[in-house]
């Protein structure tokens, strides 16, 4: 059966745009579109899409009023599309804390109509497999609480990847709030638009012991520092001597991403070997899966996220299929598998 997707954008064109793209795929099927939410939330009770996408900046009702309203009174899986700018990043970062399951970015300078379409089918595609639960807007959790105690860390050369996708927003707060402040350097691939990861990497920031910030081309990995790739930037480490940096790529999307965790796990197996520690993490596809098994071929030590943890199960189902992980666990206890391995 279908996918049955509702587009509520006040753009025309957009709206155009995507109910082209999105029923060119025979899997999925656009039943109707609104240039608003007030027209939305009726053809939602029509209708009864199994997937929204949703604009974040319209008129009458935003977006993120909306998100709200629907979560709480009508839980469904929700794309939101926004565009590239800074406030654009902070807004969409709040919405997937109220409960949309994904983020795209409008076509644009970064984004070319052609990327977009394979980004937003492979999205609606991963939201339509989510079960959303009910949020009250004005009783979400700002922080899990969670302090760690000081954890010696027997190198300062061991190095920690970690890739996500759909799910990951909340599932790398989980892991990297429970992170000691002198951990070994992380660096992330999570699939998310540019400037997005800025604002998600300070909220972050602002939650953790860790200091959390979007890579710049050249950061140096030092311990206690979490490295989150730019979104439109693919993300790979580098050796100097004895100590790891980062350098950022453009060049063609892998497995319709950029940043691709595999272009990072790749990197990683090649400059780092046994000094590191491989994580995915929820998400869509195959992102990911093959890079983590050259890592585990490296000497590198492995996990996946668990299927009962995970949003979407489908980068670490990969990921195990391949033999790339040495382990499977759960969500909560990825962070102290991660440690336990760097020591």
């Amino acid at each position: 059966m279908a996918i049955r997707v509702l587009i509520i954008d006040d753009s025309a064109m957009i709206r155009k745009v995507f109910e082209q793209e999105l029923s060119a795929d025979p899997e999925i099927e656009v039943v109707g579109t609104a240039p608003d939410p007030f027209v939305g939330r009726d053809k939602i009770v029509y209708l009864k899409p199994d997937v929204i996408t949703l604009d974040i900046e319209m008129p009458r009702m935003d977006g993120l009023t909306f998100l709200g309203k629907l979560m709480k009174h009508y839980p469904i899986p929700v794309v939101i599309v926004s565009s590239l700018a800074k406030r654009g990043g902070d807004v969409a970062l709040k919405a997937m804390e109220l409960g949309a399951v994904e983020v795209l970015s409008k076509p644009g300078t970064a984004y070319s109509v052609g990327d977009m379409s394979e980004q937003l089918i492979e999205k609606v595609k991963a939201a339509a497999k989510v079960k959303v639960q009910k949020r009250d807007p004005d009783n979400l959790p700002t922080s899990t609480g969670i302090k760690t105690a000081a954890i010696s860390v027997a190198t300062t050369n061991k190095i920690v990847a970690i890739g996500a996708s759909t799910g990951g927003t909340e599932a790398l707060r989980d892991v990297i709030q429970r992170l000691p402040s002198m951990c070994p350097p992380v660096v992330v691939v999570q699939h998310m638009p540019q400037n997005f990861t800025k604002a998600f990497a300070e909220r972050l920031n602002s939650l953790c012991e860790v200091e959390v910030k979007e890579a710049e081309e050249g950061d140096s990995l030092t311990m206690g520092k979490v490295l989150i790739a730019p979104g439109n930037k693919h993300m790979e480490i580098r050796r100097s001597g004895i100590n790891y940096y980062v350098t950022l790529l453009d060049g063609p999307m892998v497995f319709h991403q950029r940043p691709a965790v595999e272009i990072l796990f790749n990197s990683v197996a090649k400059f780092a070997g046994q000094n590191a520690v491989g994580a995915i993490l929820t998400g869509m596809g195959k992102d990911g899966a093959q890079g983590l098994l050259n890592m585990r071929n490296a000497g590198a030590r492995t996990i996946a996220q668990d299927e009962a943890t995970s949003i979407v199960f489908g980068m670490p189902k990969e990921a195990i299929q391949l033999g790339a992980a040495e382990v499977v666990k759960p969500l909560q206890q990825i962070t102290q598998t991660i440690l336990d391995f760097c020591n």
